[in-house]
């Protein structure tokens, strides 16, 4: 398919700079066989049936972004250089992208402080490979210390990224660390919400998916086909696989809680959707067309125009229902992207 049948028209006030508080004040548009219609996360239990589970993504959030200086040397001044760690390679080395790139070089070191990094490889498309001086938790306190949320660039281009974002761009089960971007549409929950989901008898589970920097990169190919997505880390416990094929053994319905989680699940899903035990790398990349194996319900945020996640959604519910939900989205005044509203999507025959 081509990549402009994915574009529409996002005014820019819909854009939130803030999440929404309490968190499970945000909006909700549900979107199944009766159409469209207006609710509110707080609404949820109400929304699903006893016996359903929610998939959430329990993904920590790191500081990975940082702002260092490469030292001037014989031939070139010193130079403002800000890394996005977006890939961990092993306890020391990572992937990164380099804001502005063309000003360095492999053998080039960059000062954040007192942590340095070492410039080791330098891909085609400007990606980096990076060395730190220090290692394993070490390292990881270092980056803690120096870095800032990283905050994806329709928020970070508006404002500055401040302290309230280090819980705000956190969900509450962020348990294990290695994302660079949240799994937003959890952003939604809370401990009350989560005990009414559970009075209501809708049980949950977790699983791991680390969330990288290409989930924001543009589409730059004209058709989807020529699109290649970055790989991602993720993990599903044998005990969270076997919890989910019960739920569906019973007749319950699997929720996936965000892209991320429904991704994870049809990566470890064989053709009967059975889910299987899963740690590795994926890099699926869902567009219409595909049949989904794993997931009956999911809730996410809305996406920007053209992206890959907008055409995941559009492989869901179909594109015309979806350029139908954003538009009727637009209009109701909807907030959009990480800190924004909600939609709850049923598959056909779910809802």
């Amino acid at each position: 398919m081509k990549v402009s049948d994915f574009d529409f028209h996002l005014p820019e006030d819909r854009i939130a700079l803030r999440p929404a508080r309490p968190r499970d004040a945000a909006r909700l548009l549900v979107i199944g066989d009766d159409g469209l219609v207006d609710s509110n996360v707080a609404d949820l239990p109400g929304l699903l049936c006893a016996g359903d589970i929610l998939v959430f993504n329990d993904t920590r959030v790191i500081p990975a972004r940082l702002h260092g200086i490469r030292r001037a040397d014989g031939s070139r001044g010193e130079a403002r250089i800000e890394l996005l760690l977006h890939r961990r390679v092993d306890e020391r080395e990572w992937q990164a992208f380099a804001r502005p790139g063309k000003r360095l070089r492999p053998g080039d070191d960059i000062h954040i402080g007192d942590l340095a990094a070492t410039v080791m490889m330098k891909g085609d498309g400007g990606e980096l490979l990076v060395r730190f001086d220090r290692s394993g938790r070490d390292l990881d306190l270092a980056i803690l210390d120096h870095g800032e949320m990283p905050l994806p660039p329709y928020i970070a281009g508006k404002r500055a990224t401040d302290d309230g974002d280090r819980s705000d761009y956190q969900t509450m089960f962020a348990a294990r660390d290695g994302a660079v971007g949240a799994p937003t549409a959890s952003l939604h929950f809370t401990e009350g919400l989560m005990g009414r989901l559970a009075e209501a008898g809708i049980g949950h589970v977790t699983l791991t998916l680390h969330v990288g920097a290409g989930t924001f990169l543009p589409v730059k190919a004209e058709d989807t086909r020529d699109h290649r997505m970055h790989a991602e880390w993720g993990e599903i416990s044998e005990n969270a696989a076997r919890i989910v094929n019960e739920c569906r053994r019973k007749g319950g319905r699997i929720v996936a809680v965000g892209t991320t989680s429904l991704r994870l699940l049809e990566s470890a899903a064989d053709e009967n959707g059975t889910i299987h035990p899963f740690a590795g790398e994926t890099d699926i990349f869902i567009t219409p067309g595909y049949r989904f194996r794993a997931v009956d319900v999911l809730m996410t945020n809305f996406h920007l125009p053209k992206s890959t996640l907008f055409m995941l959604v559009s492989a869901f519910a179909g594109l015309e229902t979806m350029k139908a939900a954003y538009e009727h989205a637009i209009l109701e005044h909807y907030r959009f992207y990480s800190y924004g509203d909600a939609s709850l999507i049923f598959s056909a025959g779910d809802s």
